[in-house]
Formats: structure tokens, sequence, C-alpha cells
């Protein structure tokens, strides 16, 4: 009845997002995916996707929710009137959070902390 629901972005909707802009944003998702899922920029790569989507307003019992988070990311990026540069800044932003976090974090355990950067 209900798709299974992510609490935040999902690591594996990424590869299906690389064909939905332009070369640049290509470029982007396949750096992304050549790193491990725990890298930094992969990290940033969904810190982005989050604030893009707005995952965090998102309910389990939405329609939204209810569709997929694949759904919601294709969704998002089709519709979003930006060019892929400002896209590239907000991934460049991201990572500059993730790098601040992990710089400031006493804490390596991040499962206790990620929101603080959200």
């Amino acid at each position: 009845m209900y798709t299974a629901n992510e609490l935040l972005f999902p690591y594996y909707v990424i590869p299906s997002l690389k064909k939905l802009r332009g070369p640049q944003w290509r470029a982007l998702v396949e750096r992304v995916l050549s790193l491990p899922e725990t890298h930094e920029e992969t990290l940033a790569f969904m810190l982005m996707m989050i604030r893009l989507n707005g995952c965090m307003a998102c309910e389990t019992d939405s329609y939204r929710a209810m569709r997929g988070c694949a759904a919601c990311a294709l969704q998002t990026l089709r519709r979003y009137r930006g060019d892929d540069t400002e896209l590239l800044e907000f991934y460049e932003q991201a990572l500059e959070d993730v790098r601040n976090f992990a710089r400031h974090s006493t804490d390596v355990t991040y499962n206790q902390n990620i929101l603080e950067i959200l």
C-alpha cells in the first residue's frame, strides 16, 4: 500500500538524477557516484537534495512521501527554474557546511548531530 519511505534523501536515488540537467549537473552526479556513500562530497550532494526537495518538512503520510523520494527528486529537478550553475553553487554551499560540521564536531558519531547542518 505504501512505498518504503526514507527519513532523508537516499543515496540510491542519485543515479536516476544524472540525465535531468545539463553537462555540469551530469558531471557532478558522475563525480559523486564515483565516491563512497560516506564521502564528504556525497554527503554534501545528499544535503543539497534534502534542502532542494524540502525533505525535513516531508510527512510520511503525505502524497509526496507516498510517491517516494525518487519521484520527488525527479519532479524537483525538472521544475527547478535556475540553471546548473545555481545548483552547483547550492552544492558548494552544502559541501562547505558538511566540512564545517566535520571540522567543528567533537563527536564522530554523526547520527546525534547531523540535523545541526540541515
